[in-house]
């Protein structure tokens, strides 16, 4: 099995396990469902993957940012065709270090703007926003993401690169 196979099996595997959580509706007409969705454990914990969903997170971490090209896309399809393992995936890494910074903007890279531009410029922002409070210099950290990251515009609000570039700091 190769690398990339490998790497599906277990997304797979972790797919099917979340897909519940993931797709469970939630009453928004309910009084209280913010709280009560607030409150609920993190999907990686309820379905108590944590500790694999962490170590696959690593690997296509490490795949990611050290193949070339075809491999980048190959991921991406991963986590296209993976959406529970894409919406419930998260780094335990904080975001105020470089180190954490940058496996949280490579992690973006890789989902490349899920399934809506908007909330992924969202979470863009967030990273960037609490990295900047720790004092991450991010432009250099952004930039280097940015060359590992589709150039393709899937929304129409540009493509991840251009979401990433977008995000340095004032010169």
């Amino acid at each position: 099995m190769s690398g990339l196979d490998d790497l599906d099996a277990r997304m797979t595997a972790l797919d099917e396990r979340l897909r519940p959580i993931a797709q469970r509706p939630v009453d928004i007409t309910r009084p209280g469902w913010l709280e009560r969705l607030q409150r609920a454990p993190l999907p990686m914990d309820e379905a108590n993957v944590r500790d694999t969903a962490e170590r696959l997170l690593d690997d296509l971490i490490s795949s990611y940012e050290h193949g070339e090209d075809e491999t980048r896309e190959a991921i991406r399809r991963l986590f296209a065709g993976h959406r529970s393992f894409a919406w419930a995936a998260a780094l335990p890494d904080p975001r105020t270090s470089g180190a954490g910074a940058r496996r949280h903007l490579i992690v973006f890279s890789m989902k490349d703007q899920g399934r809506d531009s908007r909330d992924a410029l969202l979470t863009l922002q967030e990273i960037c926003r609490d990295a900047a409070a720790a004092g991450v210099a991010l432009g250099p950290l952004l930039e280097e993401v940015a060359a590992m990251s589709s150039r393709a515009d899937r929304f129409g609000m540009g493509s991840t690169r251009d979401m990433l570039l977008g995000q340095r700091p004032e010169r």
